[in-house]
């Protein structure tokens, strides 16, 4: 496993919609390894492979409860609404309020390939539909409001 670089705002990377996973292979295994080492050293609780410069449809989350791969994850259902603070490792020291549902049904496939459906409510909902944005070349910014900078 290894750390990889977190690309920040402005990185063309992040602006691309990402391309579908066809290979579930050691290459893949690799890189979900690696994401999930770089999230875990950067503090985060979700990365996007867009974030570490791979064009692909993979995120990891951990939002306490354990790590979640999603390989080509799509959001097929959502319920009610939550609005809060959110924050982004590649737009460091940047918060912003974000309104999100309360509650989403993802639909993905594991490092092996196997079909998976899961449904999070609050801060799960929330890191599936900011890492599952950039998959689709948004970040959290584009939706934010009440924008602020922490200088250090």
């Amino acid at each position: 496993m290894a750390i990889r670089n977190i690309c920040t705002e402005g990185d063309d990377v992040l602006r691309k919609k990402c391309k579908e996973v066809t290979s579930f292979d050691k290459k893949l295994w690799d890189l979900l390894d690696d994401m999930a080492e770089t999230m875990y050293k950067a503090n985060g609780v979700g990365l996007a492979a867009p974030q570490v410069g791979i064009v692909k449809r993979v995120v990891v989350i951990d939002v306490g409860e354990g790590l979640i791969e999603l390989v080509n994850p799509v959001i097929i259902e959502t319920e009610g609404e939550q609005t809060g603070d959110e924050g982004c490792l590649s737009c460091p020291n940047e918060f912003g309020i974000v309104t999100r549902p309360k509650t989403v049904k993802v639909q993905a496939k594991d490092r092996n390939g196997n079909h998976l459906i899961l449904k999070g409510s609050d801060l799960l909902a929330r890191a599936f539909c900011h890492e599952i944005d950039h998959l689709d070349g948004i970040i959290f910014k584009d939706l934010a409001k009440n924008l602020t900078k922490i200088t250090r």
